[in-house]
């Protein structure tokens, strides 16, 4: 399969977040809900000032955006939502679930958003894989949404939103989510995951803030020894789970962590196997088998000490990710964190990792995108060369972590 354009690599972010500007969405609600939405967004304040300032366009512009990814190097995106909602408290990555008496215009709001995203999507065909937003309070509305997606061009899949231990939702190793997962399947939507609001409230203390940020990670991972365990990918062997920007140096100490507890429960003579022995009979294969046959990493910021655990990761893994519009993503420098990040890396290897794997996840055409990228995609030699220093007016995180001094 093609992987370089014209000595060009043909670069796919992971990770790019849109949304309509708020009173967008107002066109793409149902009639009974106006009256509501006009009312919220009379007294409703914007909390995020990426959204308030001179840069908010990248979120809806479609013109604008595709002009800036391109000169940066992109030629096609996955979609991970950025704006508000109707009738959020704030962007869904980090709302938590809705309460039941919240729920039916949370559910509108969340409807209006991938309306509008299937019209965005549409007007770059095949240069953007827009996700569907669900809630998992309702397992027939979400399969119902699902399957609309799907048809109505949404390839990118789903956007599975963190369920908090304190929500009152299951579990995601719970066995109530199976139609949702065999909708997936059925319909090759890949399930996403993005780190997010899956923790417990942290209150207001003086802490709050840095435990929500060391444990975000944490909380965002275990969706995937949730769904191994329990047994998701046993039961339905052609879903795809990707987990973003979570970054993905965690992946092989994690793997060998769960494969021994695995071990553990399998071993009669262990004690442990009274905890897991029932479990192994439904889960037969060990949680790397898991990972290495359904899922994947979009590894935004994907960084040198990263690049050298490519193996233990796997190389057809890693789905490295811009983060546009974001302040700590890599653009207008993409071509630098590329850089910093593969030079020196074989060039199959390093063209899997910015594009390739993620085709195949998202089923992007290859050889429509290579005539893009044949005029603006990276350079593979200029990937190549090291980069000796940092941008000094680039916040990405994609540079954090080295030597590396700034202009």
């Amino acid at each position: 399969m093609r992987t370089l354009a014209g000595g060009r690599y043909i670069v796919i972010s992971s990770d790019g977040h849109a949304g309509a500007e708020m009173l967008q969405y107002r066109d793409y609600l149902e009639q009974r809900y106006l009256e509501a939405f006009d009312a919220w967004a009379k007294t409703y304040v914007n909390p995020y000032t990426d959204l308030q300032g001179e840069t908010a366009y990248r979120n809806w512009d479609s013109a604008a955006r595709l002009r800036e990814l391109e000169a940066d190097g992109v030629v096609a995106e996955v979609l991970f939502p950025n704006t508000i909602p109707p009738f959020f408290p704030s962007g869904n990555l980090l709302a938590r679930p809705p309460a039941p008496d919240t729920y039916e215009l949370r559910w509108a709001g969340l409807k209006a958003h991938n309306r509008w995203l299937a019209d965005f999507c549409a007007e770059t065909p095949g240069r953007r894989a827009g996700m569907a937003q669900i809630f998992l309070n309702d397992i027939d509305d979400a399969i119902s949404e699902i399957t609309w997606a799907r048809e109505h061009g949404l390839f990118g899949g789903i956007l599975v939103p963190g369920i908090p231990p304190d929500s009152g939702l299951p579990p995601l190793f719970a066995p109530d989510y199976d139609p949702i997962w065999a909708a997936c399947q059925d319909l090759d939507m890949p399930v996403n995951n993005h780190s997010g609001a899956a923790g417990p409230e942290c209150g207001e203390h003086l802490a709050s803030m840095a435990v929500f940020m060391v444990e975000l990670g944490w909380f965002s991972h275990r969706v995937f020894w949730h769904m191994a365990l329990g047994g998701a990918f046993a039961r339905y062997p052609r879903l795809k789970l990707v987990l973003t920007e979570q970054s993905a140096g965690w992946v092989p100490a994690v793997l060998s962590m769960l494969d021994h507890q695995y071990s553990r429960f399998r071993d009669p003579g262990n004690a442990e196997s009274h905890f897991g022995a029932e479990l192994v009979k439904e889960v037969p294969e060990p949680p790397s088998h898991y990972w290495k046959a359904n899922c994947f990493a979009g590894a935004s910021f994907f960084r040198p000490i990263e690049a050298a655990l490519r193996y233990d990761i796997g190389v057809d893994k890693i789905m490295w990710g811009q983060d546009y519009p974001h302040i700590e993503g890599t653009y207008p420098y993409t071509t630098e964190a590329l850089r910093h990040t593969f030079a020196g890396i074989d060039t199959d290897e390093v063209g899997a990792m910015v594009g390739l794997n993620a085709a195949r996840v998202y089923d992007f055409d290859l050889d429509e995108l290579a005539a893009v990228a044949a005029r603006v995609g990276p350079r593979v030699d200029e990937v190549d060369v090291p980069l000796e220093h940092v941008p000094a007016d680039s916040h990405s995180i994609a540079f954090s972590g080295g030597d590396l001094k700034p202009w």
